[in-house]
């Protein structure tokens, strides 16, 4: 008796340990994330539990009862597998990265991009009239760190293509980053539902092998079939909404880049400031309908043009 609960156990904290992980990391962030600028996405958090809601109530709305939808052994195969198949899948630099994904798809930057504009316009009329050299000391307490680093480059007087292909070497760094963030929950996207049908067909064997009481059929051919609706459901009501996610925050901020980017080499090329705010304005429009940057003449990040697909 007392191992049969030692194994109850087990699987339980074993199959709630994945999503356990997806929502602790938010829960932990102090005030120290929010001085930052970071601040909780609610609709991340709205459409899971709206998502769950949806299944659970159309389940019950038709008659099903609550505790048909638990099954430990089933929540042990999928959950546990696809825990397993993803460490597997990466090297533990990558997996450690896990809690900065989860801030990236529950959480957002508070960037407050005409503000930006602003700034650039402001110091591109102080360069104008003065040389860049003019710029360091507000370079130094910008808050940005990225424009702050471009200005500091102008400043030292490095060549326009240098500071240009610094600074998208910093874009694709973190566009890098960022894909792989979103391929973790992608790849449990996958798993989790090969593990669902695993644990059916494993299921399936058990009832198969045991016909003695044909009157027990029905209820434990429905048991088997759980594992596939948890699979099923985590890949594509969490892990690759999760990733998607990821992928739309990246988008969001290599926009901002790319226009501190653009904005920062006008300043240098000593563009008029009224041109520039112009020039910066067009970002604000494309991310507001979301199409396709058309300034930078390299835009071509692969992660925003898969999201846009």
């Amino acid at each position: 008796m007392r191992r049969t609960s030692s194994l109850h156990m087990e699987n339980k904290n074993v199959c709630s340990l994945f999503h356990y992980t997806l929502f602790i990391d938010w829960m932990q962030m102090g005030n120290t994330e929010r001085e930052r600028g970071l601040f909780m996405d609610k609709t991340t958090v709205i459409g899971i539990l709206a998502g769950l809601a949806a299944l659970i109530g159309g389940f019950l709305w038709e008659g099903g009862q609550m505790g048909g939808l638990w099954e430990k052994t089933a929540a042990l195969i999928v959950f546990g597998g696809t825990i397993a198949a993803v460490v597997i899948s990466f090297p533990g630099s990558r997996l450690r990265s896990i809690p900065n994904a989860l801030k990236m798809a529950f959480g957002r930057k508070s960037t407050n991009a005409q503000q930006l504009i602003d700034d650039i316009v402001a110091m591109s009329t102080v360069a104008r009239r003065e040389g860049v050299l003019a710029l360091e000391n507000q370079a130094h307490t910008h808050e940005n760190g990225y424009l702050r680093d471009g200005i500091m480059m102008i400043v030292d007087g490095t060549d326009p293509e240098l500071v240009k292909q610094m600074m998208e070497l910093e874009m694709d760094a973190i566009e890098e980053k960022h894909e792989g963030y979103a391929k973790i929950f992608e790849a449990a996207g996958g798993y989790a539902p090969t593990m669902g049908i695993i644990g059916t067909v494993m299921g399936l064997i058990h009832v198969l092998g045991n016909l003695s009481d044909p009157a027990s059929l029905g209820p434990s051919i429905a048991v088997a079939f759980t594992a596939t609706l948890y699979g099923v459901a985590t890949a594509n009501i969490i892990y690759l909404p999760i990733g998607s996610k990821i992928k739309a925050r990246s988008m969001e901020e290599l926009r901002v880049m790319e226009m501190i980017e653009y904005g920062i080499l006008a300043v240098q090329a000593g563009e008029n400031p009224q041109i520039i705010r112009k020039k910066l304005g067009s970002f604000l429009l494309a991310e507001d309908s979301f199409e396709p940057l058309k300034l930078v003449p390299e835009a071509k990040r692969g992660m925003i043009h898969e999201t846009q697909k």
